[in-house]
């Protein structure tokens, strides 16, 4: 039997989602939920029927068993949690919610006795991308020696009607910014590579856009310490052109144009004992087979080839379903994802108060 699927959120990622929900053949999607009156004709266009509301669907159609969230980041919650409280499986986009408090109050909501059975999931789609998963096959091999450090990059220029409304919470510093918006994907992909994270300090990028409108942070320059002892530095920034970050370089938006040529410049550069590696073109460099390990011989690379088939979006929902039936446990748990947001909102601490922030005793504390 096929999971019967809802998709709350008609924005960006919304009908992205629903077309991994249409083209799996364990799916179907049943409808779209969003209150805009633009919704209606993206479900039309989608050949599933809208409702302006979760409470207007549930009177007019059988419960479904899975929804996805794609709603904007200060209602992740709420909507979460009117999901699972009508007994429906939920794979939330990130980040999971917009404070650290709110977060956890929702794993406390997901964890009562009347929701146990339910899934919670956190769109952190990333981890399923070709590059990531080979990235991490590397790694794990052994290939690199011990890892040493990670340098990152996530630059790209948004335009003002990425701000423009509907979108407008994306520049208010409670619901938008780079960091929670953009750096949130990165930073979960570097725990997920490297282990938690122990220690962050920042610095503001000069600011572009006229203040007001735009309240939230344009970029930072970070400096990162992981509980394993890599360490690491990574520059993010919405306002400047660059081929420097993940959409760019692995082609995976299908709205952002990959690198022209097709040759991805890096936004990792992860360095080990025995070998450093550039991602996405997958080059690792090292001493092998030289006459000794030293920077007097010459540099051997070797580049890694990465089997560019499903999307990380369809892989993602074939995950969500086998985690519902029982075949897999959650790749991002609902504890990942508020993991992720914590060391964003201590990215943004730092940003504020100029001081280098300790995650050790508040990982799991308040904002």
């Amino acid at each position: 039997m096929s999971l019967r699927v809802i998709v709350v959120g008609a924005g960006l990622i919304g009908p992205r989602h629903a077309q991994s929900v249409i083209s799996n053949p364990s799916t179907e999607l049943v409808a779209l939920i969003d209150p805009a009156p633009s919704a209606a004709t993206v479900a039309a266009q989608l050949q599933t029927t809208h409702f302006p509301s979760i409470a207007s669907m549930l009177e007019a159609i059988p419960k479904p068993d899975a929804a996805i969230v794609c709603t904007p980041n200060h209602t992740h919650v709420p909507v979460t949690q009117e999901l699972l409280a009508s007994g429906i499986h939920v794979l939330v986009e990130k980040p999971v919610s917009e404070s650290i408090e709110s977060g956890h109050a929702l794993l406390a909501f997901a964890k009562r006795p009347e929701h146990a059975h339910l899934k919670l999931l956190v769109g952190h789609h990333r981890r399923f991308n070709p590059y990531v998963l080979k990235t991490k096959q590397i790694l794990d091999s052994g290939a690199l020696g011990t890892p040493i450090a990670i340098n990152g990059l996530w630059t790209l220029f948004k335009p003002d009607s990425y701000f423009a409304a509907p979108g407008d919470w994306r520049r208010a510093r409670a619901s938008g910014g780079v960091i929670p918006i953009n750096l949130v994907h990165d930073i979960d992909l570097l725990h997920h590579l490297f282990g938690p994270i122990e220690r962050i300090h920042a610095e503001k990028t000069r600011p572009q856009r006229p203040r007001p409108p735009h309240e939230a942070e344009e970029g930072a320059a970070l400096t990162l310490r992981f509980a394993s002892g890599v360490v690491g530095s990574f520059l993010v920034c919405d306002a400047t052109p660059s081929p420097h970050n993940f959409e760019t370089g692995t082609g995976e938006n299908p709205l952002i144009p990959p690198t022209p040529g097709g040759a991805g410049a890096d936004f990792y550069r992860i360095f080990g004992s025995q070998a450093s590696l550039s991602v996405p073109d997958m080059t690792r460099w090292s001493y092998d087979g030289r006459a000794e390990k030293s920077w007097n011989q010459p540099l051997v690379a070797e580049k890694f080839e990465v089997e560019v088939g499903a999307k990380p979006f369809d892989l993602q929902l074939a995950h969500f379903v086998d985690v519902i039936r029982g075949k897999a446990e959650p790749s991002c748990s609902g504890e990942d994802g508020l993991r992720a947001l914590i060391v964003c909102q201590a990215a943004r601490k730092a940003l504020e108060t100029g001081e280098t922030v300790d995650l050790d005793a508040d990982l799991f504390g308040t904002d």
